[in-house]
């Protein structure tokens, strides 16, 4: 059996707890187990209450919008990566090596890298953008934003119709059907 709980663990527990400390932290400061000052705090009238839901909840919230941020910034810095490595595909490039017995240096410029290197560098602007679309989706469609701008457009040209003759405008089956004189 453990030892008796004291008015000093009592007194305690309760200026830790005004003063805002875990029910964890209480009981390391005054050498008891989390379960002595959980007893403790339900002692009191009214109980004390160690809940942190709302804390917990805020913390996460500022970690969550915390990493998102970063997700953020790691996309962008991935969409570099591939504008880079894409922008390298066409420049001026040195290759070089040692080589012989007398480890003689060569070296020779090509208006553009190799075959070989042109597919290494398109391997990894493809990876970047991958890694980076999978971090941050495109938040729209660009063509559906497209469709939803020419649909928008003409429905409002379809009410100016209505507004300028007093009803819908006819269907381009009709108008060429009066054109071919029916």
């Amino acid at each position: 059996m453990g030892r008796p709980i004291t008015e000093t663990d009592r007194r305690a527990v309760r200026r830790h707890h005004a003063a805002g400390m875990s029910r964890n932290a209480i009981a390391k400061k005054i050498g008891r187990s989390a379960s002595t000052v959980s007893k403790i705090a339900s002692s009191f009238e009214p109980p004390l209450s160690f809940d942190r839901a709302a804390e917990v909840a805020t913390a996460t919230a500022v970690r969550k919008a915390d990493l998102d941020q970063r997700r953020t910034e790691m996309a962008h810095r991935l969409h570099d990566v591939a504008e880079r490595e894409l922008g390298k595909m066409t420049e001026r490039t040195l290759y070089w090596e040692w080589g012989g017995k007398d480890h003689t240096y060569a070296q020779k410029e090509q208006p553009e890298p190799t075959p070989a290197d042109r597919r290494t560098m398109m391997a990894t602007a493809g990876a970047a953008l991958d890694r980076s679309l999978k971090l941050l989706p495109p938040k729209q469609d660009p063509g559906t934003e497209g469709r939803s701008v020419v649909g928008e457009l003409m429905a409002g040209l379809a009410r100016d119709y209505v507004a300028r003759h007093g009803g819908p405008p006819p269907d381009a089956d009709d108008d060429q059907a009066a054109a071919d004189g029916q």
